[in-house]
């Protein structure tokens, strides 16, 4: 999936081996003002990745088994259903095993560890391990090593893309499969700000520090995301490739090589968006 000016490209191959295409049009939330406003669009724009990325799933997987030709208007009401079920779940599960339990497993060391700050910088460690551990085992079944090689071929035509290459399988091979601008790198900052920021937060009690938790992922999410923007926009200096590194680095656990077939499908794409966005 290729993400646009205005809309979402998707292209999956079929059983038939073909290589279809489909726009998905962003939610409506995409159309606020506060998209463009710095600390605003941070949130918004991980809620948007959010809906697209199930949505393409939803999409993908129902080529896949050929249920119906993958069109958002054959997707019926117990799909969209099953979808934000879906989404909820996730961001619960997120919560609860990224934030919240980090959060009762550095408390349990507060009889043992008298510097409070070492406590909260414990908390931090802890999700970050969590996070890489969850990664590396999905990592492992079979469908999971496809889709991360999925996201190879898409970091690789991306950077094609932004070096003006023609978008070719062997112009595109020679490009690295990670890249900074990756979801990856977005869910490492966010590990990294939330340590910072909770520590700054001192060691309140533990009902003030789990709500805490909940309501400052928007804040921490706003921080991540113009941290990352910056990165960004400073472009090969010595300061975007620091900040770059730790989420670059995370990418080994997310990217897969992608061979010739899978990048064919990152190109049309790519190619589609492109058209799309004319």
């Amino acid at each position: 999936m290729i993400i646009g000016k205005k809309a979402a490209s998707l292209a999956v191959r079929a059983p038939n081996n073909s290589i279809l295409t489909r726009s998905i049009e962003f939610p409506r939330i995409a159309k606020s003002k506060f998209r463009t406003l710095p600390f605003f669009r941070g949130p918004i724009v991980l809620l948007i990745s959010l809906v697209l990325g199930f949505k393409a799933l939803n999409i993908s997987s129902r080529i896949s088994i050929s249920e119906s030709d993958g069109s958002e208007e054959n997707i019926r009401f117990i799909d969209n259903l099953l979808l934000w079920f879906s989404m909820v779940f996730a961001v619960l599960f997120g919560l609860g095993v990224f934030f919240l339990g980090p959060l009762f497993g550095a408390r349990l060391l507060d009889s043992f560890i008298e510097s409070k700050l070492v406590i909260n910088i414990i908390e931090g460690c802890i999700r970050l391990i969590l996070l890489v551990l969850y990664i590396w085992l999905i990592g492992r079944t079979s469908d999971i090593k496809r889709l991360f090689a999925y996201h190879g071929a898409e970091h690789m035509t991306i950077h094609a893309y932004e070096n003006n290459e023609s978008l070719e399988v062997n112009n595109i091979v020679k490009f690295p499969k990670a890249h900074p601008r990756c979801g990856t790198a977005f869910l490492v900052t966010v590990a990294i700000v939330a340590v910072v920021v909770f520590s700054l937060l001192g060691y309140p009690s533990l009902l003030i520090a789990t709500v805490s938790r909940i309501i400052f992922i928007p804040f921490i999410a706003s921080i991540s995301y113009e941290l990352i923007r910056f990165s960004g926009l400073s472009g090969n200096t010595m300061i975007a490739k620091i900040m770059a590194a730790p989420g670059i680095f995370f990418q080994r656990l997310t990217t897969r090589n992608p061979d010739h077939s899978q990048i064919e499908v990152a190109i049309v794409a790519m190619e589609h968006a492109l058209e799309a966005d004319k």
